[in-house]
């Protein structure tokens, strides 16, 4: 009883404000899900940089993320501006998110070491960039409201709306670059349309930020005094002391990285195995239809399953799939086609509800330190996700460099194929076998979380505000 109490006086959120605030992760997806979706594939087969350079540099990027990201965890819950703690961000590095995700696509002509260079600039820089955008705006919903069943609601409608993203990239993009270029995705000819669609995919994706800045507010706040007590070695501490949010870090990195890979990928598999290059769109867009049935159902399917179940089973079903996936022969399109989607869907519902244990985590760490650090808690979380999408560079180019990929060749030996199958199938079935074992460890319960809460609310350790900033 006096948990329903405590949760009926938390914020509740209009379904506006729930989808201004996500939208925010639909305009990260225009920009960075392309840069994880096609970098490799860009650098390879458009730019002429070889797998294994390509991959190494993936690999540095993270390394050089591993500082960048608590860092910018700890300023961010350090300071406050005129506009909150957060959303203030996304106002003022929406343009330079986009302008360095531009320059990633942009072909200098330079030599061989002069292409490398610069692509470790750009790669580094959008990297740095991307990350005082995706804390903030990761660390905002939990301001937003305490209220669990809000915040899978919420969760579901960004994931919704991230989902509407990823497809207008998976689908869009290799659409985008072929007109623009004249007719193909690949090779130096195709150098302008990948400039030009990066330039209007960036350009839109800086407008939404802004529009997702305007449409939130930040109504749970951190007192002055405790604000003045945040450091960056709270984010080594936040690892000792908080059990769910190291399971859940290290979800977030399997994860990300089996959508990374298959994603990365992908555009091989169909040149090369499947041997239909203009199915790409199709292939990129399919899998992401179910995704509107299934995350709006997110909120009712965690009521009737239980989180655990959930993923679990979300997990398993994608696993069986990519093992088959292996089995049948790339030329059977109707068959792979339909593996694919009902894998996808089991990752989407993983992963969808993956981000609504986040605020759960910050909860835990508040009811354990005494310091709601949303900060902190999302730049371990944006380090062990970007780490994970760095392997949708690394694994892909190291396999392809490994089983004598060569992007000058139009048809592929059998051996080159056998790589790309492998990173396409079993590969990211291993990743899956591994969330799942991970995943068995996260023991959070929601009747856990509303006890928390009510113990915060009742010592007063934040401040609530009804209309926020």
């Amino acid at each position: 009883m006096e948990n329903q109490t405590v949760s009926s006086k938390l914020p509740k959120l209009s379904f506006l404000k729930m989808f201004g605030y996500g939208t925010g992760d639909f305009a990260q997806n225009l920009i960075y899900n392309t840069v994880s979706t096609y970098l490799l594939f860009f650098y390879t087969n458009v730019y002429g940089l070889n797998p294994a350079s390509a991959a190494t540099m993936f690999l540095v990027v993270r390394v050089i993320d591993a500082i960048n990201d608590p860092v910018m965890g700890t300023i961010i819950d350090k300071h406050t501006n005129r506009f909150g703690k957060y959303r203030g961000w996304l106002l003022y590095m929406a343009i330079p998110f986009a302008v360095m995700a531009i320059l990633c696509f942009y072909t200098p002509n330079l030599g061989q070491m002069g292409k490398l260079i610069y692509a470790y600039i750009t790669y580094v820089g959008l990297s740095i960039i991307y990350t005082t955008v995706n804390i903030p705006y990761g660390s905002l919903n939990a301001a937003m409201t305490r209220d669990n069943d809000e915040i899978v609601k919420m969760s579901s409608v960004r994931m919704f709306l991230a989902n509407i993203g990823g497809m207008c990239v998976s689908y869009g993009i290799p659409i985008f670059v072929k007109l623009f270029s004249g007719g193909s995705y690949s090779g130096t000819g195709a150098r302008m349309g990948w400039f030009i669609t990066l330039s209007m995919y960036g350009i839109v994706g800086a407008l939404i930020l802004i529009f997702c800045f305007s449409q939130t507010k930040e109504r749970i706040k951190m007192p002055t005094n405790t604000q003045n007590d945040v450091h960056v070695k709270d984010l080594f501490h936040q690892l000792v002391i908080n059990k769910p949010l190291r399971v859940l870090a290290i979800f977030f990195i399997i994860t990300f990285g089996l959508m990374s890979v298959v994603n990365s990928v992908g555009a091989y598999y169909v040149s090369y195995n499947m041997q239909s290059p203009d199915l790409l769109p199709l292939y990129n867009l399919l899998p992401g239809l179910p995704a509107f049935i299934l995350i709006p159902l997110t909120p009712w399917m965690n009521k009737v399953f239980g989180k655990k179940r959930l993923v679990m089973g979300s997990l398993i079903i994608a696993a069986v799939c990519l093992t088959a996936m292996y089995f049948t022969p790339a030329t059977n399109i109707v068959a792979v086609f339909a593996l694919r989607i009902v894998a996808q869907m089991g990752i989407t519902e993983a992963t969808t509800f993956m981000w609504a244990l986040v605020p759960e985590t910050i909860t835990y760490g508040e009811w354990k330190t005494g310091k709601r650090e949303n900060g902190i808690v999302n730049a371990i979380i944006g380090f062990f996700f970007k780490f994970g999408m760095a392997l949708g560079g690394v694994v892909p180019g190291y396999v392809l460099a490994a089983f004598a990929f060569n992007a000058n060749n139009t048809a592929q030996s059998a051996h080159s194929m056998q790589g790309i199958l492998l990173v396409q199938t079993l590969i990211p079935v291993a990743f899956l076998v591994i969330a799942m074992i991970d995943f068995a460890f996260y023991n959070l319960k929601d009747e856990d979380v509303n006890k928390m809460n009510a113990e915060l609310e009742a010592s007063g350790s934040t401040e609530q505000s009804a209309d926020g900033i």
